[in-house]
């Protein structure tokens, strides 16, 4: 009996596809862990923080060390995690990222009430799952979107320079509704820049390090979304 060449082209066809769709959640995964995992080591650290005077003295008692823990965030992110070859030694600086984060975020957790943190932290995780799953099963090319949300986090990110010295309410309350929209959107984007990461460096040395670039934009969508809502309906101490 022959086979017919054609089931022979469909059957390894597919399982040619359902290695790559195994690959691909394994792959996913590891990004949405990383991602977990920093933000635990944030608010376990934030919380720590604020709950002990000694260490709240020595952050933001001394102005050396509070804009060292301000800014290095922001040299890892604009030059560390550029520099970094390895998979180790991207992990690595992914953790302290995460903790210095959970120092400067130690005045959130005093400012507002546990429950309102827990409330909103609840409100965060519904709308960032939606979206990140809208991101990783849409077929929508969705560059053109994430193209114009980059450019109006610029812009947020200017305006926001702008009321620390004008101190308007009402900009202000626009300000956090337009961040909410803004990372709302860029969850959904960056799932899908994240899942296209996958085609380019599945079975790599790259692969590992790679996604832990990933959980670093997936990371900082649910962080900046979480806080914009804890301005928006978050209730202070």
């Amino acid at each position: 009996m022959a086979l017919d060449p054609r089931t022979q082209v469909v059957t390894g066809t597919g399982a040619r596809t359902a290695e790559l769709d195994e690959g691909l959640r394994a792959y996913m995964l590891r990004v949405y862990n990383y991602m977990a995992a920093g933000l635990a080591v944030t608010g376990i650290v934030a919380y720590v923080t604020a709950s002990s005077p000694a260490i709240l003295n020595f952050v933001f008692g001394n102005a050396i060390v509070y804009w060292v823990v301000l800014l290095a965030p922001l040299g890892i992110i604009f030059f560390g995690f550029r520099a970094v070859k390895s998979a180790a030694g991207a992990q690595m600086l992914y953790w302290v990222f995460s903790a210095l984060l959970g120092l400067s975020l130690a005045p959130i957790v005093l400012a507002y009430t546990g429950s309102s943190i827990a409330r909103v932290f609840f409100i965060t995780t519904s709308m960032f799952a939606a979206m990140s799953l809208y991101g990783y099963t849409t077929r929508r090319d969705l560059t053109g979107v994430g193209n114009f949300l980059i450019m109006g986090l610029i812009g947020l990110l200017v305006a926001m320079v702008v009321n620390l010295f004008l101190q308007s309410a009402a900009l202000d309350w626009a300000l956090s509704v337009i961040g909410v929209l803004v990372f709302t959107g860029l969850t959904a984007y960056d799932t899908q820049i994240i899942r296209r990461s996958y085609d380019e460096t599945a079975g790599t040395d790259v692969m590992n390090r790679t996604a832990v670039f990933g959980a670093v934009r997936l990371y900082l969508d649910f962080l900046n979304l979480f806080l914009f809502l804890l301005h928006l309906f978050g209730s202070r101490d």
